[in-house]
């Protein structure tokens, strides 16, 4: 799709006969690129350098960052994110899921809407009455985790 669009500006014996993709200046893709989601701003990157340097920009990033992002990078172990220095890694760290709490629960940004998303397994709950086994019966199977 991106050589198909940007031969639109050549001529019939490849001259540039006007403007074309390449000569959006960077900061104004990145500016567009802060209303689209991250999917879609990788999906473009592919299309040329100047797409390319404006996926990679922090400012593109730290808006799809939830605003406690640090406090979600608190709950990893420090040698997993201490070299990241790009928004654009930390996303991609916070979109697989993070275990945390002796891995009783995980959480993780969906990679569309940049919301958190948090998984409580039933070990991980405080469960009124667990001490009582008329109301609660602990049963372990092999499809649970």
């Amino acid at each position: 799709m991106g050589a198909s669009l940007s031969n639109l500006t050549e001529g019939a014996n490849g001259a540039a006969i006007g403007p074309g993709l390449g000569d959006i200046p960077e900061s104004c893709v990145a500016c567009v690129f802060t209303y689209l989601t991250p999917p879609e701003i990788c999906n473009l990157a592919r299309l040329n350098h100047a797409f390319r340097g404006a996926a990679s920009s922090d400012s593109v990033w730290e808006k799809k960052l939830p605003r406690n992002y640090l406090d979600l990078l608190d709950l990893l172990p420090p040698d997993r994110h201490r070299d990241l220095s790009k928004k654009k890694d930390i996303y991609a760290l916070l979109s697989r899921p993070v275990p945390f709490d002796d891995g009783n629960k995980e959480l993780w940004l969906d990679r569309v809407t940049g919301r958190v998303c948090v998984s409580i397994s039933a070990k991980g709950m405080a469960i009124t009455g667990i001490e009582d086994r008329r109301y609660w019966n602990w049963v372990a199977t092999e499809e649970s985790r």
